[in-house]
């Protein structure tokens, strides 16, 4: 099994890539993980809407056959982590690989949620991009814990 996450922009202001590399190397040892960034649409000079549209290509262009695109967006349903490991032990169970996908400035595109297996929200409140993938992967690692039996989620 493979857990990509693929993210629209940059960390720039270098605060949350710490956080995300020491994620990363903790799940490393329990499955393959890669963190893919996509350059953002929004900074070029396009009508509103059409920087969600020219993600969502580059976005859907870059998932496998054997992907569970998982969307991140506020209209999304609300896991714990419990729930969150289930489904993760799902796709290890079915031979799938998980890609997380994690819009730009603008949201998701409708097309990305409609192509998604799972529209998930990280929470009701609004957070950064580059939180949410702090968040986002330290949930990832929690729930390979919880499914090894091992006491980091008390």
């Amino acid at each position: 099994m493979k857990v990509r996450l693929l993210s629209i922009g940059k960390d720039r202001s270098g605060l949350y890539e710490p956080a995300v590399q020491e994620y990363a190397k903790r799940l490393g040892h329990y499955t393959r993980f890669e963190l893919v960034e996509l350059a953002e649409a929004s900074g070029k000079r396009l009508k509103p809407g059409d920087a969600k549209a020219a993600e969502a290509e580059a976005i859907l262009s870059k998932r496998k056959p054997q992907d569970w695109l998982v969307a991140l967006d506020e209209r999304g349903s609300l896991l714990d982590s419990v729930e969150l490991s289930r489904y993760v032990g799902k796709a290890q169970t079915g031979a799938k690989d998980l890609l997380f996908i994690i819009g730009g400035d603008e949201g998701l595109d409708a097309r990305v949620r409609d192509a998604a297996n799972l529209t998930l929200s990280l929470s009701k409140m609004t957070l950064p991009h580059r939180l949410a993938r702090v968040v986002l992967i330290e949930q990832l690692y929690r729930a390979f814990t919880i499914l090894k039996g091992e006491p980091y989620h008390k």
